[in-house]
């Protein structure tokens, strides 16, 4: 497979591609007519090859014929997360320079959005057999227009990542680093037309759209998509579909194992379960392992490597817990001060390299001189390798809030609250949690009287509801260094015992 236009190649028509539980199915053959349909019903359209089509819809076989009709007449699929507010939206879809927007019928923010930035939307929508269709003011669309296939060098994927800037950064992925990615992650966990994938992650995230939906469409496996992950029907949905494997954060799998035995979980599941995007903790490993009668298999992937980069290997080979593995296809190094690759057992900051990897950041000169070193990409994590090339990471250097797997940026959650009118100052943080690994806090200095549950309601207006501080500390100062700068390890520092 050189482009996703080619991830059909081979696979045997009559064979299931993607099913909704209890709902309607789409065959390989049914699927790549629907693909080419809606391919060049977006072409007549005109949806422009090379531009961006940003794509707001949930799970479903909608989300998955629409992306894939995107990227087949090669124009640039750039999903976003439907529970983003307006200014969320108008932010990524200027960014994207998008050329159109795919949604949800009914009022919805990224509507009020592209209405604003004068951008042409079509509502997307599925019947009763899985077909989908485009209209656009209330008419469906029928027009069809030829259209070319994508090159290996053409953008198809547009996605933006936090970084430890406010301004999220930009990352277009080409057909060949998305078909390098699967071809690697699929090799992994040995991947075959017999198996069949939940997909509880949502699709506009790299772990759920790439890690599981395309890697088994790609090896003709097929996908199960319920609308959202529910832990009360998860083990029904995996009994009627026959799931052979899953992969999630590790908020998921905990809430799993602590309902397994209410909700009746079998004693032997899965071929293996798949756990990535935030750190496994060595016991939940175990736990799971011994409850679900599966290996658990943890992996390490970012937006900027297509998703995967390293996991640990299925039986019979060991695997560590606590470790994300070897590198999968990816070349792993760890880098110290001034470009110097370090020894096994030294610890540095984890670089990459590979056909998986973007070639930069959109429009952003200066993140793409700081992301690249001799060749190799720059994680901004920390961590050693053992001298079997095992992968343990240490922490992260970049100051990113991993809550549950979704990467947040400090600075973006600052400048949203540094805009209430009644706050003088304002750092947000992350701390440890139970559930989600880590949540948001932060700490505030008022101008005017203020509580804490008009701040978050505030910033709820503004920013989607996972990044909105748990909590607020309100505070007369903030700690600073002797020139004058706040030290946000130091103010997490002040308030993590009380969390």
């Amino acid at each position: 497979m050189k482009t996703l236009a080619d991830i059909f190649e081979s696979h045997a028509a009559e064979s299931p591609s993607v099913a909704l539980p209890n709902g309607p199915s789409l065959s390989y053959g049914e699927l790549r007519e629907e693909v080419e349909r809606v391919a060049e019903t977006l072409a007549e359209a005109g949806a422009r090859r090379g531009e961006a089509v940003s794509i707001a819809l949930g799970n479903g076989i909608d989300f998955i014929t629409t992306f894939l009709a995107v990227t087949r007449m090669g124009a640039i699929a750039a999903p976003l997360n439907p529970a983003y507010t307006v200014d969320e939206f108008r932010f990524f879809m200027e960014d994207a320079d998008a050329q159109l927007a795919i949604l949800p019928a009914g009022d919805h923010a990224a509507r009020q959005a592209a209405a604003r930035l004068g951008i042409g939307t079509l509502v997307a929508s599925v019947d009763s057999n899985g077909r989908a269709s485009l209209s656009k003011d209330g008419r469906a669309l029928s027009g069809r227009r030829d259209v070319e296939g994508p090159s290996a060098d053409d953008v198809a994927l547009f996605l933006h990542t936090s970084g430890t800037t406010s301004r999220p950064k930009g990352v277009p992925l080409t057909h060949g680093n998305l078909a390098a990615s699967l071809r690697n992650i699929g090799d992994t966990y040995a991947l075959t037309p017999d198996d069949v994938a939940m997909v509880v992650m949502p699709l506009f995230h790299v772990h759920g759209l790439i890690g599981v939906a395309l890697s088994t469409l790609s090896t003709g496996g097929s996908i199960v998509l319920p609308e959202r992950f529910s832990a009360s029907r998860f083990w029904g949905q995996q009994r009627s579909s026959g799931a052979t494997w899953y992969s999630a954060v590790p908020t998921i799998h905990q809430i799993l194992l602590m309902r397994a035995d209410g909700d009746d979980a079998p004693k032997e599941s899965f071929r293996f379960i798949r756990s990535c995007s935030a750190a496994l903790a060595p016991s939940v490993f175990g736990d799971m392992e011994d409850r679900f009668g599966a290996p658990v298999l943890e992996a390490y992937g970012m937006t900027e490597a297509a998703h995967q980069m390293a996991s640990n290997p299925l039986p019979p080979r060991s695997r560590k817990p606590g470790t994300v593995g070897q590198g999968t296809g990816v070349s792993i190094g760890v880098m110290g001060e001034g470009g110097r690759m370090l020894d096994a057992g030294e610890t540095g900051e984890v670089v990459i390299r590979g056909a998986n990897v973007t070639r930069g950041y959109h429009n952003n000169r200066e993140a793409n001189a700081e992301a690249f070193t001799n060749g190799w990409f720059r994680t901004g994590d920390q961590g050693l390798l053992d001298g079997d090339g095992t992968l343990t990471l240490t922490g992260r250097i970049k100051e990113l809030i991993n809550r549950g797997g979704e990467k947040i940026s400090p600075l973006e959650v600052d400048a949203v609250l540094l805009r209430h009118p009644r706050v003088a100052e304002a750092v947000c943080f992350g701390v440890p949690d139970v559930k989600y690994g880590e949540v948001v806090h932060a700490a505030v200095v008022l101008a005017e009287a203020c509580s804490e549950g008009d701040i978050r309601s505030f910033c709820g207006d503004y920013l989607a509801g996972f990044k909105v501080p748990d909590r607020v500390h309100l505070v007369d100062s903030l700690p600073r260094t002797a020139t004058g700068k706040i030290q946000r390890r130091h103010i997490a520092a002040m308030f993590e015992d009380q969390a």
